[in-house]
């Protein structure tokens, strides 16, 4: 039996929600919808001009591996912090969610990684990430029995920014493979896409990665196309199993010649769409390994994003696991391998 279900790879980032209107972003040149890499002078400046704020461990993999444990699953997570008090916050947050991590903490500078998210009316997140600690994740972070132990390896493609990152989802990825296991990307954004085009086809084309999600603004930047269909037709061939979310249109899943088309969940008002492709990513992973048709495992994903959009911050509120036996979505208590 695998120790885990899914173990997850991504920056461990505090975040700080607050609320503005279009004219704040356009004083303080805040790309609408983007994740911007901030430096420490201007998340300074960005903190003393929010309004009242929430403060919630984020992150992208990490809130995937918080709602893969609230759907029931066996979860874990690498991500590094600080030792400090935001660090503290992180580390305590994600093991009540029911995460292992035991990544070791950095000791003084770089402090833990913030992102002042600012959330417009219309429900869209910028977010303004200063990634501190989360640069020093290296090869020396990766476990072995949780790379060889987890039945898919899951990481986002905001953590290729940091290049020791990339060591340690490289050797991640070996262990992965050589213990007969998956891995799977996100990739995250438009303008980490735009960054980082060749290397992530390059992981989907080698085998490094076996799943890829993606909405249809980075499949697109991927493919360099303005055309939806097209690019679903180009991932469909570079990867085994592509999960492409559409917001309100619900979702795409291809595999060779497969495709599934998900509804997306009915709301009743959206807050804050942070968090929404985490959450499905969690849904439909969580699905997966427990061996589940692509039609239940979207299902799943499409009821976590739906769930988590109408809260404000990226992590679920709600027992996801019992969500989705009131939704129909039953998953059974026996663990396959």
């Amino acid at each position: 039996m695998p120790d885990y279900d899914v173990l997850c790879i991504g920056n461990a980032i505090v975040d700080i929600i607050a609320q503005c209107d279009e004219e704040f972003l356009e004083t303080n040149g805040i790309i609408k919808g983007a994740m911007n890499l901030i430096d420490t002078q201007r998340a300074e400046l960005l903190y003393s001009r929010m309004g009242p704020a929430i403060e919630a461990s984020g992150g992208s993999a990490g809130n995937t591996a918080a709602g893969v444990a609230s759907f029931g699953g066996r979860a874990a997570f690498f991500g590094k912090v600080s030792n400090d008090a935001l660090g503290e916050i992180y580390a305590h947050d994600i093991h009540a969610q029911g995460v292992a991590f035991d990544t070791t903490s950095l000791k003084g500078e770089p402090p833990t990684a913030r992102s002042m998210i600012f959330v417009t009316p219309d429900g869209e997140r910028s977010m303004n990430t200063y990634l501190g600690a989360c640069v020093e994740l290296g090869p020396e972070d990766v476990e072995a029995d949780k790379a060889s132990g987890a039945k898919v390896t899951y990481f986002e493609g905001y953590l290729w920014d940091p290049p020791r990152a990339k060591e340690a989802i490289r050797q991640t990825a070996k262990l992965a493979h050589a213990a007969g296991r998956e891995v799977s990307m996100t990739l995250s954004d438009s303008f980490c896409v735009d960054r980082y085009r060749d290397e992530f086809l390059d992981l989907m084309r080698s085998g490094t990665v076996d799943i890829v999600f993606a909405n249809s603004h980075e499949i697109k930047s991927l493919y360099q196309t303005s055309s939806f269909d097209e690019a679903l037709a180009q991932i469909r061939k570079d990867c085994r199993i592509a999960a492409v979310t559409r917001s309100e249109k619900g979702s795409v899943i291809v595999r060779g010649d497969e495709t599934v088309v998900i509804k997306a969940t009915a709301i009743k008002e959206l807050v804050d769409t942070t968090g929404a492709g985490d959450l499905y990513a969690a849904g439909f992973l969580h699905g997966y390994t427990q061996g589940r048709d692509l039609q239940t495992c979207g299902d799943l994903g499409s009821l976590a994003a739906g769930l988590v959009i109408q809260q404000i911050g990226p992590r679920p509120r709600q027992n996801l696991r019992r969500e989705a036996e009131q939704a129909g979505l039953t998953i059974p208590d026996v663990q396959t391998s």
